[in-house]
């Protein structure tokens, strides 16, 4: 099955372009006001119209209040929501729209039981455990992924077009999701830089396909 790509991260009409030009499958709005690529409620609507038809829009927040979360949605009404914080099920459900739930991977995470308790989660994304809650630009240890799972798993943390296919190899995910390894500077992306990222991945795919 092909592996889906999302870009993360973006607050440039131009990015969220170029990223779909690219074939991305979904991209990603900061709705952290504590992150360098914050995007605010007024700007989602603006970026968002540079969507393509097929690309599916994620909004993330790290325990956000309600009335933030709402606003977010008011201006992107389609998107999958991702919760990056301490949020627990009900938190995630309470908005009735899919969504995908982060997993900081420290030492000791039991990815089974965290999918337990998000059982309703569309999937599960893995991250390197960070301060900024994304966007460290380090990667985990991949081994630590069980290889039997109950949910899809997106992984994340550190990946850029030099190591997505090793990541992809040892994962198997049903996404990948990258944000500073596309960037020249935190928010800022690089047309090429995402080109080259797609391509890596659709290569990695084609060959385990063979």
């Amino acid at each position: 099955m092909r592996t889906r790509i999302k870009i993360c991260g973006l607050t440039r009409e131009a990015d969220v372009a170029a990223a779909c030009a690219a074939g991305a499958d979904a991209v990603g709005f900061v709705c952290y006001p504590n992150s360098p690529r914050y995007v605010p409620p007024q700007r989602l609507r603006a970026l968002a119209r540079e969507l393509g038809p097929f690309t599916v829009p994620v909004l993330l927040f790290v325990n956000a209040a309600p009335d933030h979360v709402q606003a977010a949605r008011d201006a992107v009404p389609t998107a999958v929501l991702q919760f990056h914080g301490d949020e627990q099920e009900p938190d995630c459900t309470r908005y009735g729209a899919p969504y995908v739930r982060a997993v900081r991977m420290d030492e000791g995470v039991d990815l089974l039981d965290f999918a337990r308790l998000f059982s309703s989660a569309s999937a599960l994304l893995l991250d390197t455990p960070s301060e900024v809650h994304g966007g460290s630009g380090r990667t985990f240890d991949w081994s630590r992924v069980p290889a039997r799972r109950t949910q899809r798993v997106i992984l994340a943390g550190g990946l850029d077009s030099d190591n997505v296919a090793r990541a992809m190899q040892a994962v198997r995910p049903y996404a990948v999701d990258v944000s500073s390894g596309v960037e020249e500077a935190p928010g800022i992306k690089s047309a090429t830089r995402i080109r080259d990222f797609v391509d890596a991945v659709r290569r990695a795919d084609e060959r385990d396909s063979q």
